[in-house]
């Protein structure tokens, strides 16, 4: 399985499945990592694994579609399989979604539908939930409205702060990521 994984931030999603594949329980490759970020640190990750690192700025671009075309290009140069979202702060447009229909994954820090959008970890401590999560879920055109594939709960206790909230679901993502990405089908290549 041929992997580009996008992000924008500092990439410990990134890091557990490079660590999955590591292991032995993920068998895959990340060909690629895109990025809108200049100076996030995944870039510095990728760099120290010599995984190729395309990093954009879409202001360069006279729109969405303009750097999708790019980039769809650079993928399918790759034979990539799948994109894998991963703590990538932008939406994805028709040109990637409709070339890549079902091979888009996002991970949110919510039980979606719950606290879509920016800040789910804010959002659930504000309603004051005594349950959220993580949700493995396809892009689709909205924002974190695509088919989910698979959720799981983290307790929220009384005294817990954002920080250890943010790091019960960090646990949960760096092991439910990969072992979703290692469930998916991968098309087998025509002979």
């Amino acid at each position: 399985m041929n992997l580009a994984v996008f992000a924008s931030g500092t990439g410990s999603n990134f890091d557990a499945i490079l660590q999955a594949i590591k292991e032995g329980t993920l068998d895959a490759n990340v060909s690629l990592l895109v990025c809108d970020k200049i100076e996030a640190p995944v870039v510095q990750k990728a760099q120290r694994h010599h995984i190729d690192t395309v990093v954009f700025n879409s202001k360069c671009y006279e729109s969405k579609a303009a750097y999708e075309e790019v980039l769809l290009k650079d993928l399918q140069s790759r034979g990539i399989d799948y994109i894998i979202l991963a703590g990538f702060m932008r939406l994805i447009g028709p040109t990637l979604l409709e070339a890549y229909e079902h091979r888009i994954l996002n991970i949110h820090p919510s039980l979606l539908p719950a606290f879509p959008g920016k800040d789910a970890i804010g959002q659930a401590l504000d309603k004051k939930v005594k349950v959220t999560g993580v949700t493995v879920h396809f892009v689709d055109n909205g924002m974190d409205t695509g088919p989910i594939i698979e959720q799981e709960a983290v307790r929220v206790e009384p005294d817990d702060t954002r920080e250890a909230v943010q790091k019960k679901i960090q646990a949960v993502e760096h092991k439910l990521y990969p072992r979703v990405i290692q469930s998916l089908p991968v098309k087998e290549e025509s002979q």
